[in-house]
């Protein structure tokens, strides 16, 4: 059986690419295709199986601007030549379903989300073009939803990460899923045998919907120091609000971020996130978190016991939690908070998923089996 995994776009290795590594556990020999691709931000495993990339990432500036070029991924999907597959997984955050496997071919999709773009934040995609432009990219937008409804049919099988995401793919896409929360990959890290230190942390990308504002606001001119690791388009503007008990770390390596992780006194969580890996990587750290209480934060992190909720996105209601946090932090075990992560690890993920695939083959399998003809 010949294995293709397509995954939107391979330019960092976030928690959508840390499920490709999961998908690899299971089909070691797949061939890996995406739009872009950067060798040097992904990790050896995916790179040593990277098939190749759709015309877009033969594009100038592709690996740049990525983004911008939307437009072209359909096509350029339907471009992929994937007649030698038996079993196709799409990885879909981006465009990644659309793709066309032979007639005979299962596909089965791994959602993170149906496209945030299209469904859930086309404004910001807006926002980040030229305001000429604006008018023509909501056209194409509109065109990209109709297209993105229509390939859903292309799907045999949808796996969903999330409870939150199965239901945007019944809404959007009126199918049905199966959730399966994407892996931590627990041996990255560990509990710190001498305990925290006295920062909080809030590790993300520095993008609008991750809400990294109102972390910084809710710490601005307080006692409580927090360290702030990422880049991205908003690090400027929190600079600038930002007082000298906030610190900017930049962009941290892996085990720079899981030393983070483990000293730090909890992880601050403020976006509203499909299914949100980071908070998962903090508890395998043994600490807490402190999030925003809508999203996939609320299958992973158990109020009072991993973590506290604040319920509205305000500072305001942030600073509430933090010391509602600090009146009961002697509460959370460290040791019992790894032990829930555990259970989110690579090993319960390659179990759930290929089950669900290999029922599925031996499903298409039966259905191919010709019956003969009527006695």
């Amino acid at each position: 059986m010949r294995v293709a995994i397509i995954h939107y776009w391979l330019v960092t290795m976030r928690g959508g690419e840390r499920v490709v590594e999961a998908l690899l556990d299971l089909y070691p020999e797949a061939d890996v295709f995406t739009h872009v691709a950067d060798v040097s931000a992904i990790s050896p495993r995916i790179a040593a199986r990277l098939k190749g990339t759709t015309f877009v990432g033969r594009i100038p500036g592709a690996r740049r601007l990525y983004q911008k070029l939307l437009p072209l991924m359909p096509l350029a999907l339907e471009r992929l030549d994937l007649s030698d597959y038996d079993l196709v997984i799409s990885s879909e955050g981006g465009p990644a379903k659309g793709v066309l496997p032979r007639a005979d071919a299962l596909h089965v999709c791994y959602c993170h989300s149906p496209m945030r773009y299209l469904w859930v934040m086309p404004e910001g995609y807006l926002a980040e073009l030229p305001a000429p432009l604006r008018p023509l990219a909501a056209w194409m937008l509109h065109r990209l939803r109709i297209w993105d409804v229509t390939t859903a049919a292309r799907v045999d099988h949808f796996i969903a990460n999330s409870a939150t995401v199965s239901k945007r793919i019944r809404r959007f896409w009126r199918r049905d899923s199966i959730v399966v929360h994407p892996p931590v990959d627990l041996a990255r890290f560990e509990v710190a045998p001498d305990g925290p230190e006295e920062s909080y942390l809030f590790a993300s990308q520095l993008v609008g919907y991750k809400r990294a504002d109102i972390a910084v606001r809710a710490f601005a001119g307080s006692e409580r120091t927090l360290i702030v690791a990422g880049e991205g388009a908003e690090l400027a503007a929190l600079r600038r609000i930002a007082t000298p008990n906030v610190r900017f770390v930049g962009r941290v390596t892996d085990e720079q971020l899981a030393g983070l992780y483990a000293r730090c006194r909890a992880l601050v969580f403020c976006a509203e996130e499909d299914f949100g890996i980071v908070p998962l990587e903090a508890m395998a750290s043994g600490r807490p978190v402190i999030a925003f209480g809508r999203g996939g934060v609320r299958e992973t992190v158990v109020d009072g016991v991993t973590g506290l909720f604040f319920h509205a996105q305000t500072a305001d209601s942030l600073r509430a939690t933090l010391d509602r946090f600090e009146a009961m932090e002697a509460r959370f075990d460290p040791a019992a908070i790894r032990r829930h992560a555990e259970g989110f690890g690579r090993e319960r993920f390659a179990r759930e998923v290929g089950a669900l695939i290999d029922r599925w083959l031996e499903e298409a399998r039966l259905d191919a089996v010709p019956t003969g003809p009527a006695q």
